[in-house]
This record gives structure tokens, C-alpha cells and sequence, in this order.
């Protein structure tokens, strides 16, 4: 990440990943503290880095390796001679021990995975809040363990399996947990990230209106007095932030697109072009190319074809609208520190995988500079930077949204007739979920319209239309998800209203399939 991106440099924590599966929700747990913090792979931690990153403390993060196994990776000696406290987490802190004089060997039957009971040996800073009502719950999962302590190093909390689970050099503020306290199985683990980070002496100032004005001056910064920027519209929360956001810093210079490729919602094209012209006055091309995207779906039933012509599509509108609008040398894209975390690998050089994120290759084909402002924000930042900026909260706090749209919603061919179904189905269904004050319990919510036709009777008369089947799951990163678990009076009331108020519906099905191993969207 560019140093010119982030705060002052005693305000930040680096996070250095050793390759554990949940080395991003460290970060998670900082940012909700307020603090600012970055994740960099371990090879990329060298001691120039270290010098030029100059972080007010680090923490190491688990891993699967073996720090003993050849190759294993390591954190460079000169780490620990910043003179910054350091945290070390499950591998982070054997890699630490090892590194200082320790010993690390392999498990011998007493190792722990999942929950176990951690029980204080004495008093230390980063456990302060711990212990008040008996043994702490932790999440465990290690093979290996601590043999020997570094010089130093004292033990300050053991369980059955670890009788080193908390180990301190407290003179230098080093700390070593054999646990995770960034899971959601470790109750207590925000107060001692808490503890560390204000051992370390952050301010906890990190802060949605302090960003706001760093990427304010950011983006002024980088687009200069008389640079213009496209920005190409989605109608979702990332791209509609980062527009505000540009907006806000360079005014008219922002021009955005909004490609409307009449695969959206009931409603949607309006309320967005309606939000950025009138509420923002924000200059906007509201590209109508419906019948374009539909002509060319149609007979199309592979749901990778639909995807590759809708994006296809969606990158020569685009070039078309944006080339009209004129002298844009910077294309905006709402990138997120997910994507930016993911675009590297842990075990190697960087492996980028963001093409699916920067709007079909437009960049590099256009000529254009890329301005991400939101690359340092999780999903979650971007909603509440929505709301310091002023977006309305249901727009910001909406539902997950498709970039191919209703297309995939439509297993099999894509028609006008059944996407218009579609559109009255969900919006039903959605009216039903906000009725019932369910709408912010559920990660995603949609109705779909299934290849099939069923036999009904309405009416005292014999019906042949469609099937509808719903789907409401929750998550927290849309990685992995479980059905909502509706109260059977919802869904016959649903049904009810579905069957009586679309025409063209007689059947209604709820998906009950968690993921894995299905996905989120049917297709």
C-alpha cells in the first residue's frame, strides 16, 4: 500500500500474516477499536520495510506452518529490536519464542483445538479485565508448541493442553497467546487487544470523520487542480460511497456512469439516478442499454456465458459513456482492503486476483490512473463512512447486490416476461422481511424465478405458471452463509401474498441450503 495513503506513522499497527485463516479479523478487531492497522504477507516485512513503515507495535499473526520445518516462514531479527511492543498470536508467538531462544517442538497428544479454559498465573498489563469471574474462555487450534521460553519470558496463564498459553517478556512489552482472541469464540480477546493497543499508546482517534477528511485530501492530492475522474456507477454501497466521496473533493470534475443493463431491481435505476442527480447534483450519464443486454442474452442458459456477455457488455457501454463524458484521466472503482488483502499472497510474491474488481481490465485499455479511495475500508467502514457523508441509512444498509443482476436469478434463458415476475416476487418478499423488522437480521435476501412450470388451481381454474423460490441467508463476510430460519407462519403468509399479488406465480419454495455447499445466488 502506498505510504502516502495511510496516518501518521505513530499511529499505526502492523499486522504481519503468517497465512492464518482469520488474520483479517485482527484487523477487524483494531479498526473496531479505533485503531489504524495494516496487513502485510511476511516475505514483504524485510527490514527496509520495517524502517520505512516505522508502526507503533506489530502483532504476528497464526499460521499452518511449522516454525522448526525448513523454510518455515519467520519474522526478520530486526523486528524485535524497534523498540515497539509486539504481540505474538498461536504461530505468531511460537515464531517469536523461536526467534528470541526459545524452543517450539512438536505436539505430543496435548494439543488443543477449539474451545478451552485458560487459568492466570500472575498479574500482567495485557490481561487487565481477564480472570474477574474465574478461568477465560479461548479458542484454541495448535499442533505445535512451546518447549522452552525465550530469555526473559515468564508464563502468565496456562490451560490443560498449553502450559504456556500466555507468556511475557514485560520489560520489552513482548506477548505471546497460544490462542486467537480475534475469534468470536474467544469472548474476552477484544479487551486484551484493547490492553495491547493501549500499552502501545494509541489514541484510539482513528475515527469514520478522520478519515473522511485524510481521503478528502487524498484524492485532491492525487487528481490535482484540474484532473477529472469517471466513476462507473453500480447502483451498490461501494461505488455509490466512493462517488460521494470523490465528489465531495473535487466537485464537477467527477462524472459518473451508471450503466443500466435492465437486469435490476423493481425501482432501482430510479432511485439511484434520482439520490446522485437531485440529492447530490452529482454529474451523471444514466446509460439505458436494457435492450441491449437483453437481445444479446437471449436463448443464453450457462450461467458462466450470461456472466461473460454481461460483462462483456457492460466494459464496451462503459468505454462508450465514459469516452463521450470527456478528459478523464482517473477511473474510480470502490476497491476494499478485502480485495487488497486477497491480492496477495502469503506464501510468495504478489498474485493478483482483482480482475473481477477492476471493471473488466478498463484501466490499463483507457489509459486511465486508478483512484481507490476506499481501499483501506472493510465492508462495514464503507456503511458508516455512507452515513458520515450523509447517504440515506436504506440505502447504505441494503442487501448485497449481484454485479450481473437479475440474470442470475433467472436460471435458464432470461426473458422480459420472466424478469418482469422477478422484480414483483422480490419485492414482495422484501416488503414482507422489512414488515416483519427482519431486514438487517438477513446478509441477503432475493427471490428467484426457477426454470420450471407448475399445475395450480386459482380460482376454480386450472394454471400453469411459474415456480418462485426464495432465499434469505446470514453472514458476515458473504464467505460462508446459513438459511434464515423463518417462522412457518412468515412463510405461508409470504407465499400467500406471492401467489395472489404476481401474476404468473403459483408455486413457492424456500431454500434451506447453507454455504457451502451451495453458493448464495442459484447461479
Amino acid at each position: 500500500m502506498d505510504q502516502d495513503t495511510i496516518p501518521a506513522r505513530h499511529d499505526r499497527c502492523l499486522i504481519v500474516d503468517f497465512g492464518s485463516q482469520v488474520t483479517q479479523l485482527i484487523a477487524r478487531r483494531l479498526r473496531e477499536l479505533h485503531a489504524y492497522c495494516e496487513i502485510h504477507p511476511y516475505h514483504a516485512v524485510t527490514p527496509a520495510f520495517l524502517r520505512d513503515f516505522a508502526p507503533r507495535a506489530v502483532i504476528l499473526s497464526g499460521g499452518p506452518a511449522s516454525v522448526y520445518a525448513e523454510g518455515a516462514p519467520l519474522p526478520p531479527r530486526e523486528l524485535f529490536d524497534l523498540g515497539v511492543p509486539v504481540l505474538g498470536i498461536c504461530y505468531g508467538q511460537q515464531a517469536m519464542i523461536q526467534a528470541l531462544g526459545g524452543a517450539v517442538e512438536r505436539g505430543d497428544g496435548r494439543a488443543e483445538f477449539g474451545r478451552a479454559r485458560l487459568e492466570p498465573a500472575e498479574p500482567l498489563d495485557l490481561l487487565a479485565g481477564w480472570f474477574l469471574d474465574g478461568p477465560e474462555q479461548v479458542w484454541m487450534s495448535h499442533g505445535d508448541h512451546v518447549a522452552r521460553l525465550a530469555p526473559g519470558f515468564r508464563v502468565f496463564a496456562t490451560s490443560p493442553g498449553a502450559p504456556f498459553a500466555v507468556v511475557a517478556d514485560p520489560a520489552r512489552h513482548f506477548y505471546g497467546v497460544q490462542f486467537h482472541p480475534e475469534v468470536h469464540h474467544t469472548p474476552n480477546g477484544r479487551t486484551l487487544y484493547g490492553n495491547f493497543l493501549r500499552i502501545a499508546g494509541f489514541r484510539g482517534d482513528w475515527t469514520m470523520g478522520a478519515f473522511r477528511e485524510e481521503a478528502i485530501r487524498r484524492i485532491r492530492e492525487q487528481v490535482g487542480e484540474t484532473g477529472r475522474v469517471i466513476c462507473g456507477l453500480s447502483g451498490g454501497v461501494d461505488s455509490s460511497v466512493a462517488a460521494v466521496l470523490i465528489h465531495e473533493a473535487i466537485g464537477e470534475r467527477l462524472t459518473c456512469v451508471f450503466v443500466d443493463h435492465g437486469l435490476l431491481r423493481k425501482g432501482e435505476a430510479e432511485q439511484v439516478v434520482a439520490m446522485f442527480r437531485d440529492h447530490y447534483n452529482i454529474p451523471l450519464v444514466h446509460a439505458d442499454e436494457s435492450e441491449r443486454f437483453l437481445t444479446a442474452l437471449e436463448g443464453i442458459e450457462d450461467p458462466e456465458q450470461k456472466r461473460k456477455t454481461i460483462g462483456r457488455l457492460f466494459v464496451e457501454v462503459f468505454q462508450e459513456h465514459a469516452e463521450a463524458a470527456g478528459g478523464a484521466e482517473f477511473l474510480a472503482q470502490g476497491t476494499l482492503y478485502p480485495d487488497v488483502i486477497e491480492s496477495v499472497s502469503t506464501g510468495g510474491p504478489s498474485v493478483t486476483i482483482k480482475s473481477h474488481h477492476n471493471v473488466g481490465g478498463l484501466p490499463e485499455r483507457m489509459g486511465l490512473k486508478l483512484v481507490e479511495p476506499l481501499r483501506e475500508l472493510f465492508k462495514d467502514e464503507v456503511r458508516e463512512l455512507g452515513r458520515e457523508l450523509g447517504l440515506p441509512d436504506a440505502f447504505v444498509g441494503r442487501h448485497p447486490f449481484p454485479g450481473p443482476g437479475l440474470a442470475i436469478r433467472c436460471p435458464g434463458a432470461v426473458t422480459r416476461e420472466k424478469l418482469a415476475i422477478l422484480r414483483e416476487a422480490d419485492a414482495v418478499f422484501i416488503d414482507q422481511i422489512r414488515r416483519h423488522g427482519l431486514y438487517d437480521a438477513i446478509w441477503q435476501a432475493f427471490a428467484a424465478i426457477l426454470p420450471v412450470r407448475t399445475v395450480g388451481v386459482m380460482g376454480d381454474g386450472r394454471t400453469y405458471d411459474w415456480a418462485v423460490g426464495l432465499r434469505a441467508v446470514t453472514s458476515v463476510d458473504g464467505m460462508t452463509a446459513d438459511w434464515y430460519p423463518f417462522e412457518h407462519a412468515f412463510l405461508a403468509e409470504t407465499a400467500t401474498r406471492l401467489i395472489n399479488e404476481v401474476r404468473g406465480v403459483n408455486r413457492v419454495f424456500y431454500d434451506v441450503t447453507s454455504k457451502p455447499p451451495g453458493t448464495i445466488e442459484l447461479e
